[in-house]
């Protein structure tokens, strides 16, 4: 964890969140300036700065999460198709600098 991380402070019950998903892996939470009608961030509990830090120790985390995003696509009705977005670095987009992909739809 970082101190000074947004989506640390959510994660540790200091920033309020109303999470869609939680399991011991990652937490799912809205948008808070959301792209599309659904728009979730899928977090990592873990601190992984982006996806250039990630590693092969984290493996099954990844793994998790690609799994996850389907079940998720379809709880929220996007039965007809979804898109992901994983930002890397501030010259990919990234604004929190914590891995964190985006699952959009409803478009």
């Amino acid at each position: 964890m970082s101190d000074n991380c947004l989506f640390c402070k959510i994660i540790n019950g200091e920033l309020p969140s109303t999470p869609v998903y939680t399991d011991e892996h990652v937490i799912v939470i809205w948008d808070i300036n959301p792209k599309e009608p659904v728009h979730l961030l899928i977090i990592p509990r873990e601190h992984i700065i982006s996806l250039n830090e990630v590693e092969e120790k984290h493996d099954h985390l990844m793994a998790h999460i690609m799994l996850l995003l389907p079940k998720l696509a379809h709880e929220q009705g996007l039965d007809k198709g979804f898109r992901t977005v994983i930002n890397t670095g501030s010259g990919g987009g990234q604004e929190v600098f914590h891995l964190h992909v985006h699952l959009l739809g409803g478009f």
